[in-house]
Parts: C-alpha cells; sequence; structure tokens
C-alpha cells in the first residue's frame, strides 16, 4: 500500500543537512541529529541501512562519521524511502495506484541535492528586509 513512516522523513532531513554541510568530509552522526532535531540512536539506525545500501559511506575515529557514497544529486528521494520504508505503492489498487504511481514520480525525480536547494529556496523566501 501507499505508506511512509516517520523513517524516510527523517532520514531525508538528516541527508540534506549532511549535503549542506559535509563537503565530502565526514560528519558525526551527532552533529546531523542536533541539527535536525532527530533522536541520534534513531538517525543511526537510519544511516547504517543507508550505509549498507551504499548511499552512505562511514568513517570511525575522532573525524568519524557519514558521508555520501554517491554525490547527493544522484541520491533520489524515492531510493531512500524504499530502502528504510520497503515498495512504495506495491499492492495498490484502483484510484490507489494512481495515487501511488503519481507520488513515485514525485519521489523519484527529486533528489537529496533538490531537497538542499529547495530548503535553501525556502528559507530565503521566509527572509524580509526593512
Amino acid at each position: 500500500m501507499i505508506s511512509i513512516t516517520t523513517k524516510s522523513p527523517y532520514a531525508v532531513l538528516a541527508l540534506a543537512e549532511l549535503a549542506r554541510s559535509g563537503g565530502g568530509a565526514p560528519v558525526p552522526i551527532a552533529e546531523l541529529a542536533r541539527r535536525r532535531d532527530v533522536p541520534a540512536q534513531f538517525l543511526e539506525q537510519l544511516f547504517a541501512a543507508l550505509r549498507r545500501a551504499g548511499v552512505l559511506r562511514s568513517q570511525r575515529g575522532v573525524k568519524g562519521g557519514y558521508a555520501f557514497a554517491r554525490e547527493p544529486s544522484q541520491v533520489t528521494v524515492l531510493e531512500v524511502v524504499e530502502l528504510l520504508d520497503g515498495p512504495f505503492g506495491q499492492g495498490a489498487v484502483g484510484v490507489f495506484a494512481e495515487a501511488a504511481e503519481a507520488a513515485r514520480g514525485v519521489l523519484a525525480g527529486t533528489t537529496i541535492a533538490d531537497v538542499v536547494e529547495r530548503e535553501a529556496r525556502d528559507a530565503g523566501a521566509s527572509m524580509y528586509y526593512i
């Protein structure tokens, strides 16, 4: 059916933060969790799954943390959703199948880099000057 748990939105938020601040260098999970107000242990579980799938890479030690294994522009939101929540829209019928296909199109056409760009644009739109 069509379901997205809290895993996917939290992961996308944290991945956007990683893309925004990482610059290729590993970023500690605690820092990402703090910046996006996500429980660190929960985020660790999500990032472990994304690491096993080849989306992220991790580094241990003092300068450890997570970084992208692929460019953020190559990681779609649909990929994250399906890695964490399973196949999106599978088993949907009728109007729900149509809705799932439309949502799949949006999620497949949106990358983590797009999410970062959208957040920056939205932050600029909320600014006002006197």
